[in-house]
């Protein structure tokens, strides 16, 4: 079966509300899902997984939470690539540059990201969580 590892950094729970729907999509497209937080997730989560879904909130000038840029760094050093992957998060304010600057370093590091990753801003309501669903289930399509 194939194997899809999400993993995320939450600071007021709405990357997380994001992470447990997309969650949901996978799973109902009948991949096996792994959900950890950036803290209790290796590099092995992303090794072992055909596809990779992470997510991170927007943190002060649009950049990632220092969390997940540590686990990227790691990642690109391990040299990890040729993987299906995912990236999602949640803002208040701003554009949304700290997920298209996430999705080019994700393709520059050789991982085959879907779509342009997906941003909710604040806290998901059911659309937003039904986006979410929608696209769990759409990088799941991509490993079974």
């Amino acid at each position: 079966m194939a194997t899809v590892s999400i993993i995320y950094w939450s600071g007021t729970g709405n990357t997380e509300i994001m992470a447990e729907a997309i969650k949901e999509g996978a799973e109902s497209a009948g991949v096996s899902v792994s959900i950890k937080l950036v803290d209790n997730a290796s590099i092995d989560d992303v090794k072992d997984a055909n596809a990779v879904i992470l997510g991170s909130p927007s943190m002060g000038a649009e950049v990632l939470a220092d969390e997940m840029e540590d686990f990227v760094s790691q990642m690109e050093k391990e040299g990890i690539k040729n993987k299906i992957a995912g990236a999602f998060g949640s803002y208040d304010w701003g554009d949304g540059q700290w997920m298209m600057d996430f999705v080019e370093r994700l393709k520059k590091d050789g991982f085959g990201v879907v779509e342009d990753g997906l941003t909710i801003h604040l806290t998901p309501g059911d659309e937003e969580k039904e986006q979410c669903r929608e696209y769990g289930k759409q990088i799941a399509e991509k490993v079974k």
